[in-house]
């Protein structure tokens, strides 16, 4: 059994949906083994028995959610030939033979936030993983935190990804890794400086305006803010965003003043001036 465990290749998927598999077979696991193999597999060190209780089903008493914990285990060792969750003392955590996909992609993430430690063309291929959602659809209040870490975790990658890959003049994978990491948090501006330098590097003018542009109609209907300096410097010089900035500051006293000339004359009983013709000054 030992050679077996040792030999084998067991694979916790929680990016997109929950996959566990075993020496390249899928394992069908009840919902309660999932739940519990999902938690660990997001916690390496381990977790106290009454803490995972009470996490995964906080809604319970102590009693009903100690039981429910003790089911998923049974369920867990039941779903596959070789240990999947190690007991030590009142500690659970997921076995060594495990492997978990997220760990993996952290690791790989700390990596290219650390610095170009991976070559450029195994940064792409990591763009698509950094676009998964963690267990997407899944309800529960504990994946909270995990998500939001997650979430930060590869926002960094891709936009260090995305400045490597645009210092490296790869324009084309360091667009898509920073347009991923706009779709993640479209608020979030340094993705969208690193868009408006790719095209920029391109030579792509009208495009990098129009990025720009964009994104500021955004940020005003959403927080009624407008972008840093350090996103208005890439573009400065530029005549397109100067005039429209102008233009912009110049109409908007004359659309605030018309009304209140219109109730000025209002209050004072003047008529209105007759119409002019069409060829009239």
């Amino acid at each position: 059994m030992l050679g077996n465990e040792a030999s084998a290749e067991v694979t916790l998927e929680l990016l997109g949906a929950f996959e566990l598999t075993c020496c390249g077979s899928s394992v069908r696991a009840s919902l309660g083994a999932q739940r519990l193999l999902a938690f660990l597999g997001l916690r390496p060190d381990g977790v106290h028995r009454s803490a995972a209780a009470e996490q995964l089903w906080p809604d319970y008493p102590c009693h009903r959610a100690a039981a429910n914990l003790r089911s998923a285990l049974c369920q867990g060792r039941r779903a596959c030939c070789v240990t999947l969750i190690d007991c030590i003392g009142q500690r659970l955590r997921v076995a060594p033979v495990v492997r978990v996909d997220v760990l993996g992609r952290c690791d790989a993430a700390r990596q290219i936030i650390d610095g170009p430690g991976l070559p450029p063309s195994e940064g792409e291929d990591l763009i698509a993983e950094f676009t998964r959602e963690l267990l997407p659809g899944w309800p529960d209040e504990w994946l909270t935190s995990d998500r939001e870490r997650w979430n930060q975790m590869r926002l960094y990658a891709l936009e260090s990804l995305a400045q490597q890959l645009l210092t490296a003049r790869q324009y084309l994978p360091a667009l898509q890794a920073a347009l991923a990491a706009t779709a993640i948090d479209p608020i979030r501006e340094t993705a969208h400086r690193t868009v408006i330098e790719v095209h920029l590097a391109e030579g792509n003018v009208a495009s990098a305006v129009r990025c720009y542009q964009h994104y500021e109609a955004y940020l005003q209907q959403e927080l009624r803010v407008s972008p840093s300096p350090q996103m208005t410097d890439l573009l400065q010089g530029l005549p397109y965003v100067q005039g429209d900035r102008h233009r912009r500051q110049l109409s908007a006293p004359q659309q605030a003043a018309a009304p209140a000339s219109d109730r000025l004359r209002g209050q004072a009983g003047d008529s209105p001036a007759p119409r002019r013709g069409r060829n009239a000054w």
